[in-house]
């Protein structure tokens, strides 16, 4: 966006309010806290009602408009930060983060603002992106209206086609009531920059419809703000290309295209659902309920707002709209370990042999994974006991928009102790048994992006282990079957392709291992030949295996599983959500990052950490990707951090001593809580709500 008069220089200044009555100071943790819906009300209305923004509601109307895309807590400087929370220093200014889609004027953008100061916004000022430069306008993040106009337009193009595809699939677009087409979109949406070309993947809309492809992709061009220009630009098959709709549409009415007929979906029991079928084989009863979570003598952490308690532990915690959890100033024992870690992407790079497929590199900070936090379960997403929170997002929106028990916090018992040793006598009796029991707090949330839910997990530990966890889960991206694709996947039903994809996490670890100024350091083992000093002659080593092939993915932040870098203002995330439609020049580069050889010595530094898998679909994939063998992360451990072991502060250790031995009929019993935890009280029965509405 360009303001015409308006220096950048100069923010916006216009009369605040006056402060309200005193009251109690907040925590310092609310530094961190997503902004509320009365601050993003307030952030939105101010921008409203500027003039010369000239802004415009964000549903409805044209796409060449000037919207507001995103508003999002802008965190403070750490430095402002640290001086608030370390030295009693002056509470930060609350700002916040605002996207603009400039539409309506000679050169369209995506312009972002600082906004504040909050609760009562009263200027603006420009945020700036790396090098100066704008996003295009093309490079935006799709919103529910393009794709309102995107599925007119796919229709209204389509129409031709409906001979054929009711023949085929017995659906259609056409007057369709309850036996409709649908579609999916992949991205990258082009080959290149200023392109926005979206390869549509066209399904049954049935439960599960990703699992229903059609057999149709079509290449829709629709880079121009006005939709009246869009056109498809091309069509795949059955394994054909096709210029145009009408040389489709022909090739069928002349009886020369052979059709890709699809069975009727049964009414029940539909394999893209969850509905129950079959039978353990065994026998065991499958009816009852399973074992559950519990906190039978009340929970033993403590939850202030974005504040988190828990043993030794202590965090403040938010949930970004554009890229999800962000854990800040972690503690145990009152030192700080790590200022901020959170997650900055998630990618997922298919191959196949339809367009859609060999096109789809999903990038998902582009489609707003933060934002997509749907409600938890009781009972499945999170346990009974856990304590559940809601969000508010303003993203894509004309209000905040509450998302109802978008995170869950709760106590883990992982069923493996955390130590214990049985010291044997050798004699069939024993000197001691010790144990302590395995437990860990769990902060959750999900992204659901379209297909694909991804379950965030961070797990405080007693020992000072802090554990950052994805499971991947949800349904595959999977194209039409054709024998061709077998190539690039696994038949998994009887006309679809599971296509073989690679999932990249990236994390921002910021370490503040005593103190912010720290040093990188590797350490390398190696096996070593020597004389054996005990026994002449003798040779004590071992062979070295060859090293493993390094594999390089093509998105620069993933391509490392670990770098360390400076910590600098101006590079506060690896990715952005514009990548995602502008992979080949995109605002934010993390190479940039490392290209500069900055000492990491005695500096503040941040380290980048790469997770993942390969994933080759498979019938067990139907109707769901499971949990397990599909989660991936990592652990921040003390190393000679502390003189022993933390969790010797807990009281949850057992020690078990004969009185009397060798013969051990005796036995003193040593517990530090009750001898019973008390009966498993029912929870609540089941509740669910599923609603994320404007407030």
């Amino acid at each position: 966006m360009w303001l015409p008069g308006l220096p950048w220089a100069l923010a916006l200044l216009v009369t605040a309010a006056s402060s309200g009555p005193s009251a109690e100071p907040p925590d310092p943790a609310s530094i961190f806290a997503d902004l509320s819906p009365a601050e993003l009300r307030a952030v939105r209305t101010f921008l409203m009602e500027r003039p010369e923004l000239g802004l415009s509601p964000s549903q409805g109307g044209p796409l060449a408009k000037n919207s507001l895309f995103l508003v999002e807590l802008l965190p403070p400087k750490k430095r402002w930060a640290l001086r608030f929370l370390e030295h009693g220093g002056a509470r930060p200014r609350r700002e916040a983060r605002a996207v603009i889609f400039f539409g309506a004027q000679a050169e369209p953008n995506v312009t972002e603002l600082a906004v504040g100061p909050l609760p009562r916004p009263s200027s603006y000022r420009h945020l700036p992106f790396p090098g100066g430069r704008a996003v295009p306008f093309w490079a935006r993040p799709m919103t529910r209206r393009e794709y309102e106009l995107l599925h007119r337009a796919l229709v209204a193009a389509l129409a031709p086609l409906e001979p054929l595809l009711r023949e085929a699939t017995g659906f259609g677009f056409q007057n369709c009531s309850g036996r409709c087409l649908t579609f999916s979109d992949v991205a990258p949406r082009g080959l290149g920059p200023g392109e926005r070309r979206t390869w549509l993947v066209i399904q049954r809309f049935v439960e599960g419809f990703f699992l229903h492809p059609a057999g149709l992709e079509v290449l829709l061009d629709h880079r121009d703000p006005d939709p009246r220009r869009w056109a498809v630009r091309q069509l795949w098959y059955d394994g054909r290309y096709f210029g145009s709709v009408r040389e489709l549409a022909e090739s069928h009415a002349r009886g020369e295209l052979p059709l890709a007929r699809l069975p009727e979906p049964p009414a029940r029991q539909l394999f893209s659902s969850y509905e129950p079928r079959g039978r353990f084989p065994g026998g065991t009863p499958a009816e009852p309920h399973g074992a559950k979570v519990c906190e039978p003598q009340g929970r033993r952490y403590r939850l202030r707002g974005n504040r988190l308690e828990y043993g030794g532990w202590s965090l403040a915690f938010r949930l970004r709209s554009s890229a999800g959890l962000q854990l800040f100033d972690v503690r145990f024992g009152g030192e700080r370990v790590a200022y901020e870690l959170s997650v900055q992407e998630a990618v997922a790079f298919y191959g196949g042999h339809s367009p859609a497929a060999m096109q789809t590199k999903y990038m998902d900070a582009g489609w707003a994974m933060g934002a997509s936090s749907y409600e938890l379960a009781p009972g499945v997403d999170c346990p009974e006991s856990a304590a559940f929170l809601d969000a508010h997002h303003l993203l894509d929106a004309d209000g905040p928009v509450r998302f109802r028990r978008a995170l869950c916090v709760f106590e883990l018992p992982t069923g493996v102790p955390l130590r214990r040793h049985f010291d044997s006598d050798f004699q069939g009796g024993f000197h001691f048994y010790a144990g302590l029991e395995g437990r860990a707090l769990v902060l959750r949330t999900t992204s659901t992006v379209y297909n694909y839910d991804y379950i965030w997990d961070f797990l405080l530990y007693p020992n000072g282990v802090l554990e950052s966890k994805v499971h991947a889960t949800g349904y595959i991206h999977a194209t039409f079957y054709t024998p061709e694709g077998r190539r690039y996947g696994s038949r998994v039903h009887s006309h679809l392709l599971g296509n073989i994809h690679t999932h990249l996490v990236h994390y921002k670890v910021d370490l503040d291992v005593a103190g912010s100024g720290n040093s990188f350091e590797t350490m390398d083992i190696r096996f070593e030949n020597i004389s054996n000093p005990w026994s002449a002659g003798a040779r004590v080593g071992w062979d070295r295996s060859p090293p493993a092939p390094r594999l390089t993915p093509p998105l620069t932040c993933p391509r490392y599983h670990l770098a360390v870098t400076r910590r600098h203002e101006n590079e506060p995330s690896s990715s952005s959500i514009y990548t995602q439609n502008n992979p080949w020049d995109p605002p934010v580069t993390f190479e940039s990052f490392i290209r500069d050889n900055e000492t990491i010595e005695d500096q503040d530094l941040v380290a980048w950490v790469t997770v993942g898998f390969l994933h080759v679909p498979h019938a067990e994939d139907i109707p769901n990707t499971a949990t397990p063998g599909n989660a991936v992360g990592f652990f921040l451990r003390p190393f000679n951090f502390f003189s022993e072991d933390p969790s010797v502060a807990s009281r949850a250790a057992v020690i078990v001593r004969p009185l009397d031995p060798p013969a051990c009929s005796r036995l003193q019993i040593q517990r530090w809580t009750p001898a019973s935890p008390g009966p498993c009280l029912p929870p609540e029965p089941f509740s669910y709500n599923g609603t994320y509405r404007q407030v």
